[in-house]
């Protein structure tokens, strides 16, 4: 095994972010200085910052409905409310980290996880992972608008991949949903802003297959091992067990979160 698609089974983060551990220097195999590209053979010990690492065999999940306010980083240097904050005080430990990123005044579905392999590929952009989102706007948008989402909106550095997009409109406002295969910064933001229709609240409610149901607010939930296989199902990663199964399509209730 690479070294670090090993580190990342220790829980150490992505296989990029282990990338940086060993160029840092940060790492040592039987005492020597690791490199790019060695291979962890079976006793070797390995260390990070003189302790040892050891991988596991898969790690753990969790879904977290992501309230406004809270960072979604590791740690903030201004002491502000992160979502690790919200992991601890859950009593949840270890060496967690947040699977790609959410607005802080963005709410919903956010998965954490110390699977650097897992994140890697619900995040890589070749995965096509889809994400979907409830975005709150003042106006209803034309046809024409929402063919425009549709078809990709020109951003500074580029058009946006073709996307699913419809919306529902009531009495208490117009709620466009989106369904995304790309994870731009702000991007949902960026797009409806594009058309005149600034944002005024966004909430991601599914990830692939996993859905946020009604996880309450700061709330955080562990995965079952079904909802493991979908999302490695749904990310092209080898599923595992028969309770493998496919991403519903939007809007299906499946594999609640």
């Amino acid at each position: 095994m690479r070294l670090n698609q090993y580190l990342a089974a220790c829980g150490l983060g992505s296989r990029r972010q282990c990338e940086d551990l060993i160029a840092a220097g940060r790492v040592r195999i039987n005492g020597d200085a690791a490199h790019f590209g060695v291979r962890v053979q079976a006793g070797d010990r390995v260390e990070v910052d003189g302790q040892e690492v050891r991988a596991r065999a898969r790690g753990e999940v969790w879904a977290l409905n992501k309230p406004a306010g809270v960072l979604v980083t590791v740690r903030d240097s201004f002491g502000r409310a992160t979502v690790l904050d919200l992991a601890r005080a859950h009593g949840i430990r270890g060496r967690l980290f947040p699977v790609g990123r959410l607005d802080l005044d963005t709410t919903g579905l956010l998965l954490l996880t110390d699977d650097g392999d897992l994140a890697q590929l619900l995040t890589h952009p070749s995965r096509g992972v889809d994400k979907e989102y409830e975005a709150r706007v003042r106006e209803p948008l034309a046809p024409a608008e929402l063919e425009r989402l549709r078809d990709g909106i020109e951003l500074e550095e580029g058009r946006t991949a073709p996307c699913q997009a419809w919306q529902e409109c009531g009495g208490d406002g117009v709620l466009v949903r989106l369904v995304l295969h790309e994870g731009r910064k702000r991007q949902v933001r960026r797009m409806l802003s594009a058309l005149g229709h600034p944002v005024l609240h966004l909430h991601r409610v599914r990830i692939g297959p996993l859905r946020l149901g009604d996880l309450p607010a700061g709330e955080l939930r562990s995965l079952s091992a079904a909802e493991r296989a979908a999302l490695e199902t749904a990310s092209g990663a080898p599923a595992t067990g028969s309770e493998a199964r496919r991403a519903p399509r939007p809007g299906s209730g499946q594999t609640q979160a």
